[in-house]
């Protein structure tokens, strides 16, 4: 079979969703990615189509594709028909090489646990491991807790943007190596088409937002998906969070959905709170990292 390999456009996004998706369900029985994520990705800062990704294709269509962020962060999928020839070597050769281009002394990449092509892949090229994802899950059942006194939720509204990204990204700063300016972070969550506000409960106290959860439809998948949750630093331990949770939660029983899902890093700390929570490990990615 002849590959050929060339830049990726955004027209090249559903394609490379489809392959992602083989991948997912091959792995998983479902879906997860949804449809807009990838055009979200290819659309990040700093990444440049033309010297950032790489799609590779055979008798017309996409089997595999790399993109390398800011020099430092890669992605490398290839669909389950063509692994084992040498597809996922030439990417992750590729993208060390353009990682060194922007003068980086690293790259990261995120493998699904039960990819075992892609981590012996990484582990025989010498990469150790970064850091852990877990995606966690919940019922879409149970009571609100009680809110503490002067603070009331509600869905995210149109205004409610500056003041949502400045809660996350302070939350955030605490454990991520660089900040997500406003542009950025609306482009991976509330300007994308998979954007659910009214799932996406935020707490209020007085006329300041003061936590928030943003939640994603993913139309093929059984789950409800918050994408990011954080409350601020000196409304923390008061039960916001849980609430935010189960608000979320309860809405995406009613939209038809099984359970509430959301991701959580090693980085964060996190963990044993979710599970305090009420939310339990469904699987699991694993970060490597190499020195270039």
């Amino acid at each position: 079979m002849n590959f050929s390999t060339r830049p990726a456009t955004l027209d090249d996004a559903p394609a490379i969703r489809q392959l992602i998706a083989a991948a997912e369900q091959l792995w998983h029985g479902e879906t997860e990615r949804a449809p807009d994520q990838v055009a979200a990705d290819l659309q990040r800062p700093l990444i440049t189509l033309d010297l950032d990704t790489r799609v590779v294709a055979a008798n017309g269509e996409i089997v595999a594709w790399a993109w390398v962020h800011g020099g430092r962060r890669a992605q490398v999928d290839v669909h389950p028909s063509s692994v084992g020839r040498g597809l996922g070597t030439q990417l992750l050769d590729w993208a060390e090489a353009r990682a060194r281009e922007h003068g980086s002394d690293w790259l990261a990449q995120t493998v699904d646990d039960a990819d075992e092509a892609g981590t012996a892949l990484l582990r025989s090229r010498g990469y150790d491991v970064l850091a852990t994802n877990w995606l966690l899950e919940r019922p879409v059942s149970g009571a609100v807790p009680t809110l503490p006194d002067g603070v009331t939720l509600r869905p995210f509204a149109s205004g409610d943007e500056l003041a949502v990204h400045q809660v996350l990204q302070d939350a955030f700063d605490e454990w991520q190596p660089r900040r997500h300016e406003y542009d950025e972070w609306a482009g991976m969550t509330i300007e994308r088409s998979s954007f659910d506000p009214e799932l996406s409960p935020v707490a209020v106290a007085g006329d300041e937002i003061v936590g928030a959860a943003i939640s994603l439809d993913l139309p093929d998948s059984p789950d409800g998906y918050v994408d990011q949750v954080a409350v601020r630093r000196d409304f923390r331990g008061r039960g916001l969070a849980r609430a935010l949770l189960t608000n979320a939660a309860l809405g995406a029983g009613r939209r038809g959905k099984q359970t509430l899902t959301l991701w959580t890093h090693s980085g964060t700390g996190a963990l044993a709170m979710y599970q305090r929570l009420g939310m339990s490990v469904r699987r699991s990615t694993t970060v490597y990292r190499t020195a270039l």
